[in-house]
């Protein structure tokens, strides 16, 4: 057995590119699903509603990254919490899905917001990820004893 070789992954840090790519990600995808929504010719609920349902969006998909990650660590995450973050995340592609299909938006208009909020979604997961990833490896090394 090699004294050299340890059974802890090593972590890789995450090149500066693809995290620059996952920011420019969130905010374009953030930005147009909001300037689409400032320009549009609906009233104010459904803007309201469209507006609420990439925010709870966004934070679903977050808390569904974390939950994954935490339990990839070793961290306690309860069933429920766990299932309440992948429920919600569905959930708001449900509703949005939903919304669109009934909305009096024209066929590109509908793709525009599903786009834009899936791009979202997943930048969002992976701005997750490289700031955890960035924090993991900022830590100290442990001396083991």
């Amino acid at each position: 057995m090699n004294p050299h070789i340890t059974s802890q992954p090593v972590a890789q840090q995450t090149s500066p590119a693809f995290i620059g790519a996952s920011w420019a990600a969130l905010l374009v995808g953030f930005a147009a699903y909001n300037i689409g929504l400032w320009n549009a010719e609906m009233s104010l609920n459904e803007k309201g509603y469209y507006f609420t349902v990439l925010m709870y969006g966004l934070f679903a998909a977050i808390s569904v990254q974390k939950s994954v990650r935490d339990r990839l660590e070793g961290i306690l995450v309860t069933n429920l919490y766990y299932g309440i973050s992948w429920v919600s995340v569905l959930l708001t592609v449900a509703l949005l899905t939903v919304g669109l299909w009934n909305a009096t938006l024209m066929l590109s208009e509908k793709g525009f917001y599903a786009m834009s909020f899936v791009l979202s979604l997943f930048a969002a997961i992976a701005v997750q990820k490289n700031t955890r990833d960035n924090l993991q490896n900022s830590k100290p090394e442990q001396a083991s004893y």
